[in-house]
């Protein structure tokens, strides 16, 4: 379906709003083309020398004025519906847009940067928004200005009425020729708007690096180049509408008048017809207001181009493939985990993982070490299902966890990030997320048991204390506290600790280690640590290397092995010594 056609499915869900708008727009059209032939009516029934009539020019004034209000009332409920209209259809599609973007799957945010992402649902629809409001309006406008001026020129005049039908085709030739230019140079102009998004976006977010290596030059350099080249489009764009737009149609204009006077001149010398001069008032009137109409079209061609592009772009992102969010509640599973020649690839055969086996009992703690890019982290991506394997299968109690939704998969499932992510909020909304069935209570009990009120206690306001985005107002430590202290609120059967102990100081690592030690109780958890001293205790030890497990135990029997785990530990306890 073309963008054209969606975009109209999406105004037909408030289209009554936008009839009404069209409808009052309609009305508004005609009674201000009834202007002109109140005025030659005037002119040549009640202006003859000898036979000036004031009482009936006072009457027919007196419903021009009428007619004129009534077109301003007229206009300005018409503009009030149609932003009604306009504004409803942008709300549905920023929220059909954001509701997708739930719906993504994570390879979808690993390989597009936040900035286009939130491009596409501001600036794409705020383009798109113009087009229901400026462009919808001005050409219904000008359709049905056009329409009554050719119906009025057809009573005044058939020949010349015929002659100016020649506009038409002269419009939608002028039209197919500039879209043709200007949809390639509305692309790149909204790529490098989504570009230069990205780029702020990334900058903000990478601040204190940018500053502390004295990148800002660099960064500076870079931005221009980008501003540049948007720049350049930009300006491309600004002659490309010069040249379509008010001066070739007043060369159309001035043609006509020429036309029109020839034609009336020669029909004034070589014919006995007798032309009126409120004939030739309306005529001149009507061709004027053919041509206001015909700018209104020709201006708005940018304005319906950027918004087509725009569209296009947000209906791209709509089309990609998500997965609906299951509302489906399963019950809490017990937490047996078993992987069986699991392998997996984040492009095509270049695999990451290779033939993983291992098992994982309810309440076992199970510890993934390895150097940085083993597989510890796949390993975690596939058993929360932000990826599925391409060969082997996982099971959860026995059931292939790809029968059942992410969404409830996930329910009962936690997870605490080497770099814990806080929302704007309070600590209490950090810790519930909102969830209505985590009450304060059980917010305050779930930060005592991890330690919580040690770290905490400082803060005014306790659970109300203002959180900021991404927390940067609170230290590493506090951070960790209130992400252990969510995992435990919601109470699952498998956590997954990643690298949680790695950016903490040694102090609030004994809080962090207690914190831990409540939270596996009762579950099967999964530890990705560099720290081997964090997971003496663990169960088993996975030992990676390119994607493969290439030593398992525990740390006793690793240890005693003397093979890469002995070699790790030893170096990172000598290090330590």
């Amino acid at each position: 379906m073309s963008t054209s056609k969606r975009l109209f499915k999406y105004a037909m869900f408030f289209k009554k709003p936008i009839f009404i708008g069209l409808i009052l727009l309609t009305l508004a059209v005609f009674t201000d083309l009834a202007g002109p032939f109140i005025a030659k009516h005037i002119i040549d029934h009640y202006m003859t020398p000898g036979s000036i009539e004031l009482e009936p020019i006072i009457n027919l004034l007196i419903v021009f004025l009428v007619l004129a209000i009534a077109t301003a009332v007229l206009r300005y409920f018409m503009f009030i519906y149609l932003q009604i209209g306009a504004n409803r259809i942008i709300q549905k599609l920023r929220k059909d847009v954001f509701g997708h973007i739930q719906t993504m799957s994570i390879d979808y945010f690993d390989n597009l940067p936040a900035g286009k992402i939130v491009a596409r649902v501001t600036n794409d629809t705020e383009a798109i928004h113009n087009l229901y409001v400026q462009v919808l309006s001005q050409f219904v406008t000008s359709f049905i200005s056009i329409l009554g001026v050719y119906v009025a020129l057809f009573i005044l005049n058939v020949k010349m009425a015929l002659v100016a039908l020649i506009v038409v085709p002269i419009i939608y030739i002028w039209m197919i020729a500039y879209r043709k230019y200007a949809s390639s140079y509305n692309h790149v102009v909204r790529t490098k708007i989504a570009d230069i998004n990205a780029m702020i976006n990334e900058s903000i977010q990478g601040m204190t690096i940018i500053q502390a290596f004295k990148r800002e030059k660099q960064m500076k350099d870079e931005f221009a180049e980008m501003n540049n080249e948007h720049y350049e489009y930009q300006r491309k764009l600004l002659f490309l509408d010069s040249a379509t737009s008010f001066n070739l149609v007043n060369i159309l204009r001035l043609l006509f008048f020429v036309i029109f006077i020839y034609y009336f001149g020669t029909q004034s010398m070589t014919t006995v017809e007798v032309i009126t001069a409120g004939t030739l008032y309306a005529f001149v009137d009507y061709i004027t207001r053919l041509f206001g109409p015909i700018v209104n079209i020709v201006n708005q061609f940018s304005q319906l181009e950027r918004s087509l592009v725009a569209g296009s772009r947000v209906f791209e992102l709509l089309d990609r493939k998500g997965e609906a969010v299951s509302e489906e509640s399963i019950p809490r599973y017990e937490g047996n985990v078993e992987f069986e020649n699991v392998s997996f690839a984040y492009k095509d055969d270049d695999y990451v993982l290779k033939n993983i086996n291992f098992s994982a009992k309810k309440g076992e703690t199970i510890a993934l070490v390895g150097h940085t890019g083993s597989g510890k982290s796949s390993i975690m991506n596939l058993l929360f299902r932000f990826y599925d394997p391409q060969k082997g299968k996982i099971m959860i109690d026995g059931k292939n966890i790809l029968s059942i939704s992410r969404q409830s998969f996930r329910e009962h499932m936690g997870i605490v990030l080497q770099d814990p992510y806080l929302f704007t909020g309070t600590i209490e909304t950090n810790v519930s997320l909102r969830d209505p069935r985590i009450s304060r209570e059980t917010v305050e009990k779930a930060l005592e048991a991890v330690g919580g009120e040690r770290v905490l206690k400082n803060l005014e306001k306790g659970l109300d204390e203002p959180v900021i985005e991404k927390g940067s107002t609170l230290s590493s430590g506090q951070r960790q506290l209130i992400s252990f202290a969510r995992a435990l609120a919601f109470d699952p059967a498998i956590l997954i600790l990643d690298e949680a102990t790695s950016n903490i100081d040694t102090e609030t690592e004994e809080i962090i280690q207690h914190a831990m030690e409540v939270l596996k109780k009762g579950r099967t958890t999964f530890i990705i640590a560099h720290r081997l001293s964090t997971i003496k205790n663990a169960d088993q030890i996975l030992v990676l290397d390119r994607g493969e497990i290439v030593e398992r135990g525990t740390h006793e029997e690793l240890v005693a092995l003397g093979g890469r785990y002995e070699t790790m530990y030893r170096l990172q306890a000598g290090a330590l010594n």
